[in-house]
């Protein structure tokens, strides 16, 4: 029987991490001083090593710079450090920070004003979130799970604003469960893309026998799209072609691909390429045994 592999229709670069590279690779290429990045652009290693490479160096200390060019991730960074950086006369800075991402900031800033309490769901340690709760005044509580929901108080009105990268299904179900503490008015601040790429995955990890999702352990919308496909298939998280391992296609006929928004297509394309040169390997031995 004839093994395929799939490719779900949503999988690799989203438009905010392909607008971050772009606007990092234009600057560094019509500037000979360095060109920094507040921390890693997007989160993806193999990528970052690859913009290492055309002299696009990560940087965690913003204070030791002393001049050239620093382009500020896609997540986004907190506003007190946005501040001070506006006001450095020497360096030149180039928000990249993705436009989905920069709406979320904007509501957030703008409810600090009107609200008592501003619920964020998502990862609390993730550096989009980092960055909102900045915006907040203070005012913000980020709801991981279930059980944070105890830390939410009784107001008029709860305030709920998510992570960009977060699961709409995860997200339904805290905001139903906060909406039976008081009245809700809901900023469901999760990109489009987020749902088309976590829905294409679902579609196909029901139609396969082994899921391969693509992209850094430390990329929440990722480990979101393994968390989906497990539920459903045998799934594999990896980052790069080396990590895939031949018995996993053993006794397994189809098989799909996903990948985070921060995956480039190079790393898809790799990974595609090594599983079909295992299941020729595979193919081969089974219709010599068939003999």
């Amino acid at each position: 029987m004839k093994k395929q592999i799939k490719i779900a229709k949503s999988s690799g670069f989203c438009f905010g991490v392909k607008r971050a590279i772009g606007l990092a690779e234009q600057i560094a290429g019509e500037n000979d001083k360095t060109v920094y990045t507040f921390g890693p652009l997007i989160h993806n290693p193999q990528e970052v090593l690859r913009l290492e490479q055309e002299k696009i160096k990560v940087i965690e200390d913003y204070s030791k710079i002393k001049n050239g060019v620093l382009v500020l991730r896609t997540h986004g960074i907190p506003l007190d450090i946005y501040e001070k950086l506006s006001k450095k006369k020497n360096i030149k800075i180039l928000d990249a920070t993705c436009p989905f991402v920069k709406r979320a900031q904007d509501i957030v800033k703008k409810l600090s004003d009107e609200s008592e309490q501003i619920v964020i769901i998502g990862e609390k340690t993730h550096p989009e979130v980092v960055a909102l709760v900045s915006y907040g005044k203070d005012k913000c509580i980020v709801v991981e799970d279930i059980k944070d929901i105890k830390n939410v108080k009784k107001t008029d009105i709860i305030y709920i604003v998510s992570q960009t990268t977060q699961s709409p299904k995860k997200f339904k179900e805290i905001v139903n469960k906060i909406s039976k503490i008081s009245k809700v008015k809901i900023y469901n601040t999760i990109c489009k893309a987020t749902f088309d790429r976590q829905s294409a995955a679902e579609k196909l990890a029901n139609k396969v026998d082994l899921m391969i999702v693509i992209g850094g352990k430390n990329s929440g919308n990722t480990r979101r799209l393994y968390q989906i496909c497990s539920k459903i298939t045998k799934t594999h998280h990896i980052e790069n072609v080396d990590e895939i391992k031949d018995g996993w296609f053993k006794n397994k006929r189809i098989f799909g691909i996903t990948a985070g928004a921060s995956t480039p297509s190079w790393i898809i394309t790799n990974v595609k390429r090594r599983m079909e040169e295992v299941l020729a390997i595979t193919n081969k031995k089974d219709k010599e045994k068939a003999k």
